[in-house]
């Protein structure tokens, strides 16, 4: 779909907007704000279970003006002016101003009580001459978050003032164009954010798919017509008749964990040298080598020991959360050269009579969730020490059956990964379509007046 443009333009006097049409106004958003404030700091002794909704950043959504109800904190708020000038409205226009700069969202009519914290700017307008609607999504043009970027201050922590909210630059059509253009980003915008919904579903599926082929394929064989057998481990229940159950320390001829305290820190780092294998290049779907870091030879043949990492090792990650599971397992790839590894990595050096790395990086990713919940500790990240990590049970197929299976999964996981980068790449594409669209619109480089939706138009 493409758009005509305006008639004729002006220098808009603004760096980040440039060029807009002759017959809008460039403003200032102090000038349609009636109404600016944030939320106190000392809300959390006014925590409730059934109060009024309380709105935090998380509940700004990051590319879209609507507010995000699915994670809900509630509160009691203080009596008097305290509470009263943070209650929100139907029509207020909500910012971040710490860590999410440029999530925005419009209050809609008819939500119920609801207060926000010191985190979130809300901004009252002058609605007859601006619509709520146009500054959200001017915030979320390229040329917003550019103004927000630039003025933001603050190291780990960017932060905003409410000074530069109403610096805010801002273009300012006649309220009706306004109205138009933002009916127009609605209906464009949520035609994108289903498309993106449906490959984020599809790159979910994929991942549900890979997981239960390497759970079958490692647990049950290829074969469906071999003999099964109980195998006495409630969470593998029946597998193949001929093969056996082994801990991972009994198919070692040696194994390791990387060194800890002050031997090897970030300082030691070097340019070239020993590379140090760490948590987060042991992937589920191999090894990543994204990110390399070496160490001085020297020093690590005279301080370290032995830590060493050869091709073909079994790598696992003694330390994990949600997204990067602890007990986690690759196979260190070919092209490594010397390396070795640092805390909570551990290297297992497989017996190649007994066991295939790959097939026993496969078997264990399959029960990383599993095992982690069980024998793991820690709160917010779960850990498993060596000594109980050698004790996961892996069962273990003949050596040629387990190449096989290696081979066959190599094969399925390859083409699963080409089809989930081809999804993740066209979810970036239309994203980047949102955002080039919304910055169009909003500065006047496309003229959308007039626009009928499709089915509207049928």
């Amino acid at each position: 779909m493409s758009f005509p443009r305006y008639p004729a333009y002006k220098d808009s006097g603004v760096e980040w907007l440039g060029e807009v049409p002759e017959h809008w106004d460039v403003i200032e958003a102090k000038r349609e704000i009636t109404f600016l404030t944030s939320g106190s700091r000392g809300w959390a002794e006014y925590y409730s279970n059934d109060g009024p909704l309380f709105i935090r950043i998380g509940n700004l959504t990051r590319n879209s003006i609507q507010l995000d109800l699915s994670d809900l904190q509630r509160v009691s708020p203080p009596a008097g002016s305290e509470g009263s000038r943070t209650r929100v409205q139907p029509g207020d226009v909500l910012f971040s101003i710490t860590a999410f700069l440029g999530s925005v969202a419009v209050v809609p009519d008819g939500l119920e009580e609801a207060y926000v914290s010191q985190h979130v700017c809300l901004a009252r307008l002058s609605m007859s001459t601006l619509d709520p609607q146009w500054l959200a999504y001017s915030v979320l043009a390229s040329s917003g978050k550019a103004y927000l970027e630039a003025e933001s201050y603050g190291g780990t922590k960017v932060q905003l003032s409410l000074d530069d909210i109403k610096s805010f630059p801002l273009t300012k059509p006649p309220i009706r164009e306004q109205q138009e253009t933002a009916s127009f980003l609605d209906h464009e915008t949520a035609k994108i954010d289903a498309l993106i919904a449906e490959q984020q579903q599809l790159i979910e599926l994929l991942q549900e798919k890979r997981q239960a082929v390497i759970s079958h394929a490692v647990t049950k064989g290829l074969n469906p017509d071999v003999p099964m057998k109980d195998s006495g481990v409630e969470w593998l229940g029946e597998v193949p008749e001929h093969w056996t159950l082994n801990r991972l320390r009994r198919l070692c001829i040696s194994q390791c964990d990387g060194p800890f305290g002050s031997g090897l820190k970030s300082e030691h780092y070097v340019d070239e040298g020993v590379l140090v294998v760490r948590l987060q290049n042991i992937k589920i779907n191999g090894y990543d080598n994204t990110v390399a870091v070496f160490i001085d030879s020297d020093y690590y043949a005279t301080q370290l020991g032995d830590h060493d990492v050869l091709p073909g090792d079994l790598l696992l990650a003694g330390l994990g959360d949600e997204n990067n599971l602890v007990g986690r397992a690759c196979v260190a790839p070919a092209s490594l050269g010397r390396a070795m590894v640092k805390a909570d990595c551990f290297r297992f050096r497989l017996d190649p009579n007994l066991a295939s790395p790959g097939f026993t990086a496969f078997s264990l990713n399959s029960s990383s969730r599993f095992h982690g919940g069980i024998l793991s500790s820690g709160s917010t990240r779960s850990r498993i020490p060596l000594s109980v990590m050698a004790t996961r049970v892996v069962p273990l197929p003949p050596l040629w059956e387990q190449e096989e299976i290696d081979q066959f999964l190599r094969h399925e996981n390859d083409q699963i990964s080409s089809l989930q980068r081809d999804a993740e790449a066209a979810v970036t594409l239309l994203q980047e379509r949102r955002s080039a669209l919304i910055s169009a619109a909003v500065t006047g480089q496309i003229d959308v007046r007039g626009f009928v939706p499709e089915a509207v138009a049928a």
